[in-house]
């Protein structure tokens, strides 16, 4: 049965804890699918309350009831229907909220921040739902290295905020894992705890929920060292397939699970070069595969569902 393309805006939502990564993996993901054909949103604008409001009512930004869902719901289906909205602004330099912004949906819709998955209407939007738990001391630094070089705080202030959330993260972050279609881990390599960059492995849970792509063609062609790929049981018990990809993956074995990508999403082959960068701990611009092969994975979800290939 041939398909047909879906005429509105596709929907992809990046959900994770602070620092988790998604502001990176959502930057590689619109520059694949060109920065014309994409909007990017960060629904951590939708904060009911400043920083110092928030330090004297006692509600994390992570709470459901320190942000505004319902104005979350109402403009994430408006996007869908191919509508403008009028985007709030929080800035994170300050903690004040900076004037609206006009916003008109395009081709791609990528929505990534804390709680973009926390109601059902907003949950029925998307195309495609990824979920980032990197492994919690990798997440921890990565905060570190972010809120002190970025927003301003010393390392005791990132820590104090750190264990204050704790609760919070548990109750209203980690429980969003379960609507993902797609779970991406980044995890430094045995033996090698201080990676927090290029040589991170990563580990993608590929759930059932998505018609996700046949990748043994690479690993039949013998290119299993850097990759592994098999069948598992998802923390709730459910059958799932785990994909590893190896932080010391060589670029021949990368290129050639790049090279099945590319070719499976062809309308997608623009800006291949900038695929999998990142800015690392020394404010340098520096390539990981693993990232770059979790981007074009997410990619091609993408690009089918707006081929058709995705019933929602």
């Amino acid at each position: 049965m041939p398909f047909k393309r879906v005429k509105r805006p596709i929907i992809l939502g990046i959900v994770g804890d602070s620092a988790a990564g998604k502001t990176t993996l959502t930057a590689g993901i619109a520059q694949i699918l060109g920065s014309n054909k994409v909007v990017s949103l960060c629904t951590d604008d939708y904060h009911r309350y400043s920083r110092k409001q928030r330090a004297e009512n006692g509600i994390s930004a992570l709470d459901p009831k320190g942000n505004y869902i319902d104005i979350l719901e109402q403009h994430i289906h408006l996007l869908r229907e191919g509508r403008p909205i009028l985007k709030p602004i929080y800035n994170h330099d300050n903690g004040e909220f900076d004037p609206p912004v006009y916003v008109e949906p395009r081709e791609y819709i990528i929505l990534e921040g804390l709680l973009g998955y926390s109601s059902r209407p907003m949950r029925d939007c998307y195309d495609v739902k990824v979920y980032l738990e990197p492994v919690e001391d990798l997440r921890v630094r990565w905060k570190v290295q972010r809120d002190t070089t970025k927003r301003g705080y010393t390392v005791e202030q990132v820590m104090a905020s750190l264990e204050r959330r704790k609760g919070d993260s548990a109750n209203f972050i980690h429980s969003q894992r379960t609507f993902a279609d797609m779970v991406v881990s980044f995890y430094p390599p045995e033996g090698k705890v201080e990676e927090t960059g290029a040589h991170l492995n990563v580990r993608h849970t590929l759930r059932p929920t998505l018609p996700h792509p046949d990748l043994t063609p690479i690993l039949e062609a013998g290119a299993k060292k850097g990759f592994r790929l098999e069948l598992a049981r998802d923390i709730d018990g459910k059958p799932v397939d785990v994909l590893d990809i190896l932080g010391d993956i060589d670029d021949k074995r990368a290129k050639s699970m790049e090279d099945l990508l590319w070719n499976l999403i062809p309308e997608a082959q623009h800006l291949r070069e900038n695929v999998g960068r990142f800015t690392d701990e020394k404010n340098e611009q520096t390539l990981s595969h693993p990232l770059a092969l979790s981007q074009l994975l997410i990619t091609f979800h993408m690009v089918k569902a707006a081929l058709g290939h995705h019933a929602v």
